[in-house]
């Protein structure tokens, strides 16, 4: 009941300003243990070495705090205890800032203000906008949504359902970890490689676990299911995620555009396998399309959670 009530609180708010956020506090932990135990004079064996102790310090002050904080509240009153837990639930979530953030693009573009829509795809992703066309920025903002999909909804959720706000909130900071660290570049290459490995570990199963739920969610909103198992299967392992990609794979199956393609960071040109190539380019609409998916998905996912949860409780 808390996990539903912390979903439909994201779902209709999301991310309240008053409300703390705990990723604000997970990237501090993270930038000071990294001032503390990145040396670039460092070798490699010696950076992953403490790139892992970052990661453990990180995972085990979350759970901890978390788990110590609810279990205080929960001393206190009981109602106290349910509602921290609810509030925790709900900031591990990011379902309405997802949709939000797609439709502060869609928004601009369906006005014909490009250069509003480009300043809104760079505050969700790391490549250049300032030059992208309507249909470059549709795609970035598809893309966008269909590999947070996994990240921001359905592999938080899984870990609720698993073990509460504790391990929910323990996936979000392995994700932010890997948000800050898990680059490969000259810095991040072996610091960052214990966050990087962790993140993908963590997103396996309930990335695999959205594909079936995904399917569900797109026969419901008739869109061709059959493209998109045939994106999924040919085309989900081309992405330089093996998570992510098969999210993205199957939306661009599903509502027909081809994802992928030439991406710029810092100017310099960045070539990613296209998936769904007989598809068309993507469009404004789509982005709704592909936020609708999302939700619709992120609904499915969880009803099926707690029915599962339920069985379960019930065989104990």
């Amino acid at each position: 009941m808390l996990i539903l009530l912390a979903f439909l609180l994201d779902a209709l708010i999301g991310d309240p300003r008053w409300l703390p956020h705990p990723v604000v506090w997970f990237g501090k932990l993270i930038s000071f243990l990294e001032k503390r135990l990145y040396n670039c004079d460092h070798s490699a064996h010696k950076l992953q070495y403490r790139g892992a102790l970052l990661v453990l310090v990180v995972l085990c002050v979350v759970y901890a705090s978390s788990l110590g904080l609810i279990s205080i509240f929960s001393f206190i009153h009981p109602l106290a205890g349910a509602i921290l837990t609810v509030m925790m639930l709900a900031t591990a979530l990011a379902t309405r800032s997802l949709q939000q953030a797609a439709e502060e693009i869609y928004l601009p573009l369906q006005d014909g203000n490009i250069k509003q829509a480009r300043q809104a795809v760079a505050m969700v992703v790391g490549r250049d906008s300032e030059q992208l066309s309507e249909r470059e920025v549709s795609r970035a903002a598809v893309e966008t949504v269909a590999e947070n999909t996994v990240d921001g909804v359905t592999a938080p959720l899984f870990y609720a359902l698993l073990g509460g706000a504790p391990l929910a909130l323990l996936y979000k900071a392995i994700n932010t970890m890997d948000s800050m660290l898990g680059y490969k570049n000259d810095r991040y290459l072996w610091f960052g490689r214990a966050a990087a490995k962790l993140d993908d570990a963590a997103n396996w199963l309930p990335a695999r676990l959205t594909i079936p739920v995904m399917l569900l969610a797109a026969a419901v909103l008739r869109l061709p299911v059959r493209a998109a198992w045939t994106a999924l299967c040919r085309d989900g392992k081309k992405h330089p995620s093996p998570n992510s990609g098969l999210t993205e794979a199957l939306m661009a199956g599903a509502l027909g555009v081809t994802l992928g393609g030439e991406n710029r960071y810092g100017g310099r040109i960045c070539q990613r396998m296209r998936l769904w190539q007989e598809g068309r380019p993507p469009e404004a609409n789509d982005i709704r399309e592909a936020t609708t998916l999302m939700m619709v998905t992120a609904v499915f996912f969880l009803a099926v959670g707690l029915l599962l949860q339920a069985l379960v409780l019930n065989l104990l």
